[in-house]
């Protein structure tokens, strides 16, 4: 009951309103397939989709690079290694909400701290988010400052679990530490890396809190993602059955990329 009450009957009723067109004002009005066929033609959409794709990749590539980095540092023993760890995890442990307003005001053309730290030593100011160019990476900047961690605490996992024999042999073979990270280290730390990739693709195809907060989607349209699309399409335009049929597509996206990274975890683990 449970199961049917939360996921069958939400999802049942935004099924049949993809399929009507429905305003708080303008009353409903069944259209069939006419929303799914205005989608796949609006070329605000595609480009959502491209821009959704974008900020994934940057927020999926740069916190698994930076995240096995870190667990490969934080793996080895040093001093007040234990308090390095809490300070490094900080960032996953705050609100959206709370990170977006902070890095909207380092990101202020003239008050901000970040143009004042890039002028003290003779660079020019950057744009950040008021640039059609630099927007998607500068959230994709935040989005792997919050997640690395994340990253760095699975991988870390990993590397506490591989076994020790491979490692000896390879040093009585003469590997040095390079070729013990290529051979063993990498291949061994694999199915760890594919989770860490599938919790991170999710969670960057649905981010929507930090975007919002400090760009609504612009400059422009620069930053609208799919899921501001579907919340202007929502709740500043009120196309309800309209942005029920977005939901759906957007879900069908989700489970499409998250059954690829699946399917890599299971090849690799049968290698």
């Amino acid at each position: 009951m449970v199961v049917l009450a939360v996921i069958v009957l939400p999802w049942t009723f935004t099924l049949i309103m993809s399929l009507a067109d429905w305003s708080p004002t303008g009353g409903t009005s069944w259209v069939g397939l006419a929303n799914y066929r205005h989608l796949f033609t609006d070329p605000e959409f595609g480009w959502a989709v491209v821009r959704t794709f974008y900020f994934t990749a940057i927020g999926v590539i740069a916190p698994l690079a930076l995240g096995l980095i870190a667990a490969l540092c934080f793996h080895q023993r040093f001093p007040l290694r234990g308090a390095a760890r809490t300070v490094f995890i900080l960032p996953m442990m705050a609100t959206p909400v709370a990170i977006a307003l902070v890095w909207s005001m380092m990101f202020h053309p003239q008050l901000g701290v970040l143009n004042y730290l890039l002028t003290s030593i003779g660079l020019p100011p950057a744009t950040w988010t008021y640039s059609e160019t630099t927007v998607i990476p500068t959230l994709a900047m935040i989005e792997t400052w919050q997640w690395t961690p994340l990253v760095m605490l699975i991988l870390l996992g990993g590397l506490a679990a591989l076994p020790g024999d491979p490692y000896e042999a390879a040093r009585i073979d003469g590997a040095n530490a390079w070729n013990c990270f290529r051979h063993i280290t990498l291949p061994l730390l694999w199915p760890h890396i594919v989770v860490a990739a599938v919790l991170r693709t999710i969670d960057a195809l649905k981010s929507f809190d930090i975007i919002y907060v400090i760009t609504q989607g612009g400059p422009g349209t620069a930053s609208e993602t799919m899921n501001i699309y579907l919340y202007q399409q929502a709740f500043a335009y009120y196309h309800l059955g309209f942005a029920s049929a977005v939901t759906l597509v957007f879900f069908v996206v989700i489970v499409a990329v998250t059954l690829v990274l699946l399917g890599l975890r299971q090849r690799s683990l049968a290698l």
